[in-house]
């Protein structure tokens, strides 16, 4: 089996970043996508999604870990989590502070019985398994915070699919949240709508949380995939349904014969695959 890896990096917004940012931001998919495709040929499909998304969680371009959006009560919270579609067993932190790289918590998780924790209780698990004390605010965060950004900007999320060389599928996504959210507020990032791998197919979500969770979009697909649908039909026909509510999602995936698929709601979702070499979208 061909190693694969696609990764996305949410939505640009035409309306707030610059040409020079969209560039910067298609330059550091292509570097990043790179890496995670050359860390997959020695590693299995689970440890390069983690991998793939802690790099996107250190890019300050990104609503994930480093730079991520500020929440109505001037806090940073970050989701996170991943699922291995071999074992089926998905892990995640919800709302968690002042950790670097939410996406590592959430594996660490993989090896606990509770596989999902939330606020600070997630913290504390955190702090006890030597994840260290980490300010995730960046300038630019605070005075777009100040600012009070307008909802158009406020739609980003990282993620990574990857399939490995013996075929094992995985999926990873983190999110900084939407930014101005009442604190407490969950996304799709950490649920199963919005990431998830089985035997057929690995998917991750980008948009609105809240739409991506009325749809039940990652998990959707995933079921449609083991009804019979082929990747294309599975992901557009769920991206469809998110018309009855006017849903705004994206999403990425790779199935079990490593056929890669992207669909988005608005044309410009930012996301690479690396086929030979790397190959950025916008």
């Amino acid at each position: 089996m061909e190693a694969k890896v696609i990764i996305h990096g949410g939505f640009f917004s035409e309306s707030f970043d610059s040409e020079e940012v969209k560039v910067a931001k298609q330059d550091a998919l292509k570097e990043i996508v790179t890496k995670a495709h050359s860390y997959l040929q020695s590693h299995n499909a689970l440890e390069t999604v983690a991998y793939g998304v802690s790099l996107l969680e250190d890019c300050s371009l990104f609503n994930a870990g480093l730079g991520s959006q500020i929440q109505s009560d001037g806090k940073i919270r970050l989701s996170a989590s991943l699922m291995d579609g071999v074992s089926k067993k998905f892990s995640g932190v919800i709302n968690i502070e002042d950790v670097k790289n939410p996406i590592f918590v959430a594996q660490k998780l993989m090896d606990f019985e509770d596989k999902v924790l939330s606020g600070n209780e997630a913290g504390n698990f955190a702090r006890e398994h030597d994840f260290h004390y980490f300010d995730s605010q960046t300038d630019e965060r605070k005075q777009q915070y100040l600012k009070k950004l307008t909802e158009s900007l406020r739609k980003g999320t990282v993620g990574c699919v990857a399939i490995d060389k013996d075929g094992n599928l995985a999926a990873a996504t983190s999110t900084g949240g939407k930014g101005f959210e009442i604190p407490g507020r969950v996304s799709d990032s950490a649920t199963v709508a919005g990431n998830y791998a089985n035997d057929f197919v690995g998917v991750s979500c980008t948009g609105v949380g809240e739409d991506i969770v009325s749809g039940a979009l990652a998990a959707k697909i995933a079921t449609r995939m083991i009804d019979g649908f082929t990747l294309k039909e599975a992901c557009d026909k769920s991206m469809n349904e998110l018309k009855d509510f006017d849903g705004f999602a994206g999403v990425i995936c790779i199935s079990s014969n490593a056929e890669i698929y992207h669909t988005d709601s608005h044309p410009y979702m930012v996301w690479a695959y690396y086929d030979k070499e790397p190959v950025t979208f916008t």
